[in-house]
């Protein structure tokens, strides 16, 4: 390889490092402070960058919790929903989402966090919309056609999204604050707890 090709090449390595650490940054900040909490000058300084050169990555403080929204709330769906057993008996279906999320969101608390507190924000732009569309849009196929057979009350989809979304988070904060262990027995009394709340 040419010493020009090496350089080119270090050079893209670094501005992806600088992109990830800038993304790092981002996270723990706006997951402790929250959007209008965090300036862009205090994210530059945490990811070791001045501030001119975060904004050739993202051209806004907008742009980049956007970018840090899509990219997490797209692995937490890829994590639920990949090789889903969709040939699989409901109640096995709901047991393997219920495990998939709670185990990303215990190794991933920062991120929860951080999802947790942007999910609803106006600044979110019709991309970031998209990726919470399409998350959604195979749980609530999940929920009507569980209802469909009769495995789930028949209550509105927001209502058991609100149950099992609010058990799941509130397990999970007591896990952060070390008020619970998940183990594995907890993790599985926990699932049975929310599928009787749910169950027809």
């Amino acid at each position: 390889m040419s010493g020009r090709a090496l350089h080119t090449t270090n050079r893209a390595a670094s501005a992806d490092e600088r992109r990830e650490a800038i993304l790092a940054a981002a996270l723990e900040l706006f997951s402790e402070r929250g959007f209008h909490g965090t300036a862009v000058p205090l994210v530059a300084d945490k990811a070791g960058v001045g501030a001119g050169t975060l904004y050739r990555y993202f051209e806004s403080k907008e742009a980049l919790v956007n970018a840090l929204y899509q990219r997490w709330k797209g692995e937490f769906a890829a994590h639920v929903m990949s090789n889903f057993p969709v040939d699989a008996p409901t109640r096995q279906q709901f047991a393997t989402i219920w495990q998939r999320m709670t185990r990303f969101g215990h190794q991933n608390p920062r991120v929860l966090q951080f999802l947790e507190l942007h999910h609803h924000g106006d600044y979110l732009d019709e991309q970031s919309r998209a990726v919470e569309r399409s998350v959604l849009d195979p749980v609530v196929a999940f929920i009507e056609d569980a209802q469909h057979k009769q495995a789930i009350k028949p209550a509105p989809v927001e209502v058991i999204i609100a149950l099992v979304h609010g058990a799941f988070v509130g397990l999970l904060r007591a896990v952060q604050e070390k008020r619970l262990v998940l183990t594995d027995e907890v993790l599985k009394l926990a699932e049975e707890c929310v599928w009787e709340a749910v169950r027809r």
